[in-house]
């Protein structure tokens, strides 16, 4: 659904400015590309954040608590 309303909404675009239009065409695969550090990083920060949930929460798990 997403897919069709980023067309529709890219369609329109070209009829009110097709300079936009097609600029917005050719720089979305260069911040596509230039955003994936930040996603590995935000993978990394939840892992990071699990682990220290999973160790802070051992000794309860051990004394049998279960969340």
């Amino acid at each position: 659904m997403t897919l069709a309303l980023v067309l529709v909404g890219w369609c329109v675009l070209l009829v009110l400015s097709w300079p936009i239009a097609l600029a917005v065409l050719v720089l979305a695969p260069l911040v596509w590309l230039l955003s994936l550090p930040f996603r590995l990083l935000g993978v990394v920060v939840d892992a990071v954040f699990a682990l220290v949930r999973a160790v802070v929460m051992l000794p309860a798990r051990l004394l049998g608590h279960r969340p």
